[in-house]
C-alpha cells in the first residue's frame, strides 16, 4: 500500500512539473511582479499565431535589444510592433513586464521605458492575444487599460481600426525600428496620406478620398462590412499594412504555397518629391530602381547607410574650391540664395568663381542666381528645372584627358565612349543626350537608357521596358552582347503602382539590366603626347598599331589603367640582390682567410675521396652491366656478389611467413620485416612489393651497387634472394637505428 501512495506521488508530481514547463515555455500572459529577461523568454499567443520577445534586426551591428512582437510559425518573421523603438535595451540587463510597482515597462540596469504608469494596488495582467494585441487590463474587473493596436510601429493588422488618431511611423531602416521619415494616417477629409517626416504637413502621397482606394483595403482598414465585403475574414495568418523606411504603404499576405510573402497592393508618391530625400549634394532620379546618388565629384557621407538605401545621410566632397563647372540639365533645386539679375551668363560664371563660398549658378539673361550653401533637394529630369552649373574639381570628373566628358551627372570613365575623340573606340556604344543630362547604351537597332555606372567594378546599369524582356531567359538573345560587354544578370525589376493609374511613377513594367565591360587594351595615340597619362609608356607601332605600349620591363593592366612592372625587372632586381649578397660574401671570406683556407683543404678532401669512389665504381661497371644485360641470376652471377644468397625457404621460417606481429615497417618500394634466423642471427628483411615498378634490372642494380659500396655510414647488406617473383634484401638488424634513409625507398640507377 505504501508503495502505490508512493508511486501515485510521484505521478503527481510529475504532472506538476511538467505543467509548471508546458507553462512557462508557452505562456501567453504576465501579472503584476512578473516579467521575462533576455535568456530566450517569450509570451506566446493561445494559438501560437505571434510571439512577444526580445529581438536585433537582421544584420544590425547594434547589440542593442528591442522589445517587439512577430510571427511566431513561419520562417519569415517580420516584426509587426516594438515597444522601445528609439531606446534598446542592454542585453545582460534588459527585462519587460510589470514589477511590484504595476507599471508596464521594457527596462535595464540605465533605462526605463514606461508604457504604461502603475499603481501598487490592484493586480494587473498583460496577455498577447491571438490577434497579435498586446493588452494590458485590470485582473479583477477585465478593463482594458492599455493596448498596442492603439500604441502601433509602422504595422496595421486586422481588428485594428484606421481613425483619425491612429498613424503608422516607418523604421529609420532595415536595422533600425526608431522612427522613420514617413508617416501613414488618415486626414481630416477622410483621406488617406503618407506625409515626410513626423512633424511636417508635407504630403508624400495621398487617396484623394479613402472611399477610393480597393474595396478590400477599404475594409482591411475601417474593419467594415461594407457591399462586397459582407464575409470578411482572414486566414491563419493574418495579413498586414506596412509604412515601408522607403516611403511605400503594403499591403502583404502569407503564401502558404511558396512559404513567402506575396504583394498584394502597394502605393507611393513621387519619390524625389520630398523634403531633401537624397540629402546635401544628393540628386534624386524618379525613373531609376535605385532613385539617389551623389553629384560627380562627391561620395556619401555614410556609405553603409547609403548602401542600404538610406540616403538622408547626403553626399559631401573636400574641401578644395573647385576650378571648373559641372553643367547639370533640367535639375529642380532649393530656392537660390543671391539673386544677381542683369548679368549674362559669362559675368554670372564670374562672379561665382571669384567667391569660393559659390556652390552653384544659374544663369539665363537677364537671371543670374547664386547658391552659397549646400545643395538640398536636387531631382533630375524635372520639367520645370534649372540649366545648374555646380562648383567642383576638374580632377575630380577626369582621371585622364582620354576621359569622355561628364553627362549631366553621368561621370563616363575610361574607357567607356560617348564620341570619336573619346575613351576607347570600342567602347563606343554609348551616347549623351545633352538636352537632358541622360546617357543611353546603343546595341543593334535599340537604344536603352542607363541609369548607373560604376567604374569600380566595371559594370552599368540600363533600363530596358520591351515586354519581350519580361523574362529572364530571353534577355541575353534580344540584347545580343558582344565583347568587350557582357550581361551579368537582372538586378533590378521595378515595382509597378498597384494603386492608381494615375501615379507618378514611371518605371511600370521596366527590368535593370547589369552589365559589365572588359579590361582595355592599351590606348591607342597619334604622338608621345597621347600617352602622358599613362607612365611608363611611350607612343610606337607594335602589329601595325599604334598604341601607348608599355616599357621594358613594364606590362599593361587593364584594371588599373596603367603600366605596371613586369617579370623582367623583377628578374634585373633578383640579379643585383645575387651580387650583392655574393659581394658581401667575398668581403666575409677575405676577413676570415685563414679559416677560408681550412674549409677550403677540408672540401678538397671530400672531393678527392669521391672521385676515388667514383673510380672504383668505373672500375667495376663491365662487371655491373654484364649482370643487369642478363635476363636472370646465373650462379657466375651470384659468386660476383660480394654478400651471400638465402634461400626463400629460410626466410619464410624465420619472419614467421612474413606475419605481421614481425613487421617492421612500410618503405617506398614494400615492407620490412624482422626476421630471426635458426642460428639466432636477427635481420632487417626487406620484400620487394610487385606493385612497387622495381624490375629485375633495377633489383640487380641494387644488390650489386650496395654489396660494393658498404660503408660505414650505411646498414650493412648481410644478402638477397631471387625466386620467382620475390625480390628480398637482407639487412644488419639494429633496433636503435632508423633505417629510412635505406631500405623505405632508396632506388639507385645506373646509368
Amino acid at each position: 500500500m505504501g508503495s502505490v501512495s508512493a508511486a501515485h506521488m510521484l505521478a503527481i508530481i510529475f504532472l506538476v512539473v511538467l505543467c509548471c514547463v508546458l507553462f512557462s515555455s508557452a505562456r501567453d500572459s504576465l501579472t503584476t511582479g512578473n516579467w521575462i529577461e533576455d535568456d530566450g523568454s517569450t509570451l506566446v499567443s493561445m494559438n501560437g499565431t505571434f510571439e512577444l520577445g526580445f529581438f536585433t534586426p537582421n544584420g544590425s551591428s547594434s547589440k542593442g535589444r528591442y522589445v517587439g512582437i512577430w510571427y511566431h510559425k513561419l520562417k519569415e518573421k517580420p516584426v509587426v510592433w516594438v515597444a522601445n523603438r528609439d531606446q534598446p535595451l542592454n542585453a545582460k540587463s534588459a527585462r519587460f513586464g510589470i514589477p511590484p510597482d504595476g507599471k508596464l515597462k521594457a527596462w535595464d540596469d540605465n533605462q526605463v521605458v514606461l508604457l504604461f504608469p502603475g499603481e501598487k494596488s490592484g493586480v494587473r495582467v498583460v496577455k498577447l492575444m491571438d490577434s497579435g494585441n498586446l493588452v494590458l487590463r485590470v485582473n479583477e474587473s477585465g478593463k482594458n487599460l492599455w493596448e498596442s493596436f492603439h500604441n502601433p510601429t509602422d504595422t496595421f493588422l486586422p481588428e485594428m481600426k484606421m481613425d483619425e488618431i491612429l498613424s503608422l511611423t516607418s523604421w529609420v531602416s532595415p536595422v533600425d525600428p526608431a522612427p522613420g521619415n514617413y508617416v501613414f494616417k488618415e486626414e481630416n477629409d477622410n483621406r488617406l496620406a503618407i506625409f515626410q517626416n513626423q512633424n511636417s504637413s508635407h504630403i508624400y502621397w495621398t487617396s484623394e478620398k479613402s472611399w477610393q482606394i480597393p474595396p478590400y483595403i477599404y475594409a482591411f482598414l475601417y474593419n467594415s462590412s461594407e457591399p462586397g465585403n459582407q464575409n470578411l475574414t482572414f486566414e491563419a495568418v493574418p495579413p498586414r499594412l506596412v509604412m515601408n523606411f522607403t516611403g511605400e504603404i503594403t499591403y502583404l499576405k502569407w503564401d502558404n504555397n511558396r512559404e513567402e510573402w506575396s504583394e498584394i497592393w502597394l502605393a507611393r508618391g513621387d519619390r524625389c518629391n520630398g523634403q531633401n530625400t537624397c540629402g546635401n549634394f544628393g540628386t534624386c532620379n524618379v525613373n531609376n530602381a535605385i532613385m539617389c546618388k551623389c553629384l560627380p565629384g562627391f561620395v556619401p557621407i555614410e556609405q553603409e547607410k547609403w548602401n542600404a538605401e538610406v540616403f538622408s545621410g547626403g553626399c559631401g566632397k573636400s574641401p578644395q574650391c573647385g576650378d571648373t563647372f559641372l553643367n547639370l540639365k533640367m535639375i529642380k533645386v532649393r530656392k537660390y540664395d543671391t539673386d544677381m539679375s542683369g548679368k549674362y551668363e559669362k559675368s554670372c560664371r564670374e562672379e561665382c568663381r571669384k567667391n569660393c563660398t559659390c556652390k552653384a549658378y544659374a544663369g539665363v539673361a537677364p537671371k543670374c542666381w547664386i547658391w552659397s550653401g549646400d545643395l538640398l533637394s536636387l531631382q533630375e529630369e524635372d520639367r520645370d528645372g534649372y540649366n545648374l552649373f555646380v562648383r567642383v574639381l576638374t580632377s575630380d570628373l577626369e582621371s585622364t584627358t582620354r576621359n569622355c566628358e561628364t553627362c549631366g551627372t553621368n561621370k563616363i570613365p575610361y574607357p567607356l565612349s560617348t564620341g570619336p575623340t573619346c575613351g576607347d573606340p570600342k567602347y563606343f556604344r554609348f551616347n549623351c543626350d545633352n538636352d537632358t543630362g541622360q546617357v543611353s547604351f546603343k546595341v543593334i537597332d535599340s537604344s536603352y537608357r542607363v541609369s548607373s555606372i560604376d567604374p569600380k567594378t566595371s559594370k552599368f546599369v540600363i533600363q530596358v521596358k520591351d515586354a519581350n524582356f519580361s523574362s529572364p531567359s530571353l534577355i541575353p538573345q534580344i540584347l545580343k552582347l558582344k565583347p568587350p560587354f557582357s550581361m551579368i544578370g537582372v538586378c533590378n525589376a521595378s515595382k509597378t503602382d498597384k494603386f492608381s493609374s494615375d501615379s507618378k511613377m514611371t518605371l511600370n513594367n521596366s527590368v535593370e539590366i547589369e552589365i559589365s565591360w572588359d579590361p582595355p587594351p592599351e590606348p591607342e595615340c597619334t604622338s608621345s603626347a597621347d600617352c602622358k597619362d599613362w607612365p611608363n609608356s611611350n607612343c610606337t607601332t607594335r602589329h601595325g598599331r599604334r598604341k601607348c605600349f608599355c616599357n621594358e620591363n613594364f606590362k599593361w593592366n587593364g584594371q588599373s589603367l596603367n603600366c605596371t612592372q613586369g617579370h623582367g625587372n623583377q628578374k634585373s632586381l633578383e640579379i643585383v640582390i645575387g651580387i650583392s649578397v655574393a659581394v658581401a660574401l667575398v668581403a666575409l671570406l677575405c676577413t676570415f682567410g685563414c679559416i677560408a683556407y681550412l674549409l677550403n683543404r677540408t672540401i678538397t678532401k671530400r672531393t678527392e675521396n669521391r672521385a676515388n669512389q667514383g673510380r672504383h665504381l668505373y672500375a667495376s661497371d663491365s662487371r655491373m652491366k654484364h649482370l643487369i644485360n642478363s635476363e636472370q641470376f646465373k650462379e657466375e652471377d651470384k659468386k660476383g656478389i660480394d654478400v651471400p644468397f638465402f634461400d626463400l625457404e629460410d626466410i619464410l621460417a624465420a619472419t614467421d611467413d612474413f606475419s605481421d606481429a614481425n613487421k617492421l615497417g612500410q618503405g617506398g618500394f614494400g615492407p620490412v620485416y624482422k626476421g630471426k634466423f635458426s642460428e639466432g642471427q636477427e635481420m632487417a628483411i626487406k620484400r620487394l612489393s610487385r606493385a612497387s615498378g622495381q624490375g629485375l634490372q633495377e633489383f640487380k642494380n641494387e644488390v650489386v651497387l650496395i654489396a660494393k659500396l658498404q660503408h660505414r655510414n650505411l646498414v650493412r647488406l648481410l644478402g638477397y634472394c631471387v625466386e620467382g617473383d620475390e625480390k628480398i634484401l637482407l639487412y644488419e638488424y639494429m633496433a636503435n637505428k632508423s633505417l629510412d634513409s635505406f631500405i623505405f625507398g632508396l632506388s639507385l640507377n645506373l646509368s
